[in-house]
This record gives structure tokens, sequence and C-alpha cells, in this order.
């Protein structure tokens, strides 16, 4: 089946689904099943613990974002 020869509504519907999937693959984690080693989940108990932040502009300047 070609694309013209679907009706203005299939079409929608098509584009709605091919949308969704996409931002589906986007916010997946490829990470999601793997296991965190003693050493990282040790660093993140680490870093939540401590009062040490960096403020979101110096973020944003370092990575040269607006």
């Amino acid at each position: 089946m070609k694309a013209a020869d679907l009706t203005v509504d299939e079409l929608q519907a098509l584009i709605r689904k091919i949308v969704h999937e996409e931002i589906q693959a986007l916010m997946t984690d490829p990470d999601q099943y793997l296991e965190l080693t003693d050493e990282i989940q040790a660093r993140i108990e680490s870093s939540l613990k401590s009062s040490d932040r960096i403020p979101l502009q110096a973020v944003k300047d370092r990575l040269k974002l607006v």
C-alpha cells in the first residue's frame, strides 16, 4: 500500500503511531537491565550524601549551553 492510497484519517493514525514509537525508543534507557557494580553504587551513595553542588549555570557554561 502506498501513502497516496491512505485516507487522511489513516495517514494521521500512521503518523501518530510512528511518532509514538520513535518517542518511546528515544526515552528507553539502554542501561535499564544492567546491574551497578559495587564501586559505582558506592560512588552514587557518596554523591547523594555530599552537600557539594555545582550550580546549573556552571554546568551550562562548561557544556557551552545557552
